[in-house]
């Protein structure tokens, strides 16, 4: 998105990017036609506006009066807070907010690698894609070498063939050996295209053999296998595996816990995976 005035640079040459364009409203005009509506709130007896900082009715109605002039969007409150003594801004989720996108995204706001306008409030699904797509046209490395350029310009476009998922949810299946162990999917590479750690919590204490290396789906089709079987072995494989999925249904295990203590970096920004749900984490002492 552009501020007001200024040319938005096209994507049109990314031929994966073509779903992603509608004629997006620009901040000034959703925050100034949400404010016009808090106004009119209150001068006709509605909620008065709370003091500057946190105002649940403001934000509310702001949110409310931006979904009713672009219907079809998604909107999102953006919260500004005091990170690293910067004002910085965070995207909230909304109801049935993209997780992939936002988790994403605040990474890369609390880094300081994308900016938003001072003070903007809100803000479209279709805003956030764009401030993406330019950051990662933009963050391509310098000097190197032909084949490096080849392999990136390869991986930048398979992200950008997978990137609308982002706003829908992502296919990712953990592996219960390792706290940044997933099975290898096309998904990934937004993640690795961005250096952005993925991590989940959901590890088996013991490499037990009914769990082995399996990733979650290879462990669900081998307890229906097992199951059916007629090997009482397995089938007793299959209940222990079945046990340890039913125990540790929250996605997140005690001696997941403790690993990602120690392979999280101090002050590291980065996604976490948990429930099917992406969330930005990082670690503080």
């Amino acid at each position: 998105p552009s501020l007001p005035g200024e040319e938005s640079r096209s994507l049109d040459s990314l031929e994966s990017f073509s779903n992603l364009h509608s004629c997006c409203p620009s901040s000034s005009e959703l925050n100034s036609d949400a404010e016009e509506a808090v106004v009119a709130g209150a001068a006709s007896g509605g909620p008065a506006p709370e003091p500057e900082g946190d105002r649940p009715a403001a934000g509310s109605q702001l949110l409310s009066a931006s979904k009713e002039r672009f219907p079809g969007q998604s909107v999102y409150h953006i919260k500004w807070v005091r990170w690293k003594e910067e004002n910085t801004p965070v995207i909230t989720q909304n109801e049935n907010g993209p997780c992939p996108l936002l988790a994403i995204m605040n990474v890369l706001l609390l880094a300081w690698k994308i900016k938003l306008p001072p003070m903007m409030e809100i803000i479209t699904a279709e805003q956030l894609m764009e401030y993406l797509g330019d950051y990662i046209l933009d963050a391509k490395p310098k000097e190197i070498s032909e084949i490096q350029r080849l392999n990136y310009e390869q991986n930048m476009s398979d992200a950008m063939a997978i990137l609308h998922k982002l706003q829908t949810g992502l296919d990712v299946n953990v592996k219960f050996t390792g706290v940044r162990v997933f099975e290898y999917t096309p998904e990934c590479i937004v993640f690795d295209l961005l250096d952005i750690p993925l991590y989940h919590g959901w590890l088996v204490a013991d490499i037990v053999k009914a769990v082995g290396n399996c990733s979650y789906n290879q462990l669900v089709e081998k307890i229906i296998s097992c199951k059916q079987s007629d090997n009482s072995e397995l089938v007793s494989e299959g209940f222990v595996a079945e046990q340890f999925l039913n125990n540790t249904a929250t996605q997140l295990t005690y001696h997941g816990l403790c690993e990602l203590t120690s392979a999280v970096q101090e002050g590291e920004l980065c996604v976490f995976f948990r429930n099917n749900h992406f969330s930005t984490m990082t670690k503080y002492k």
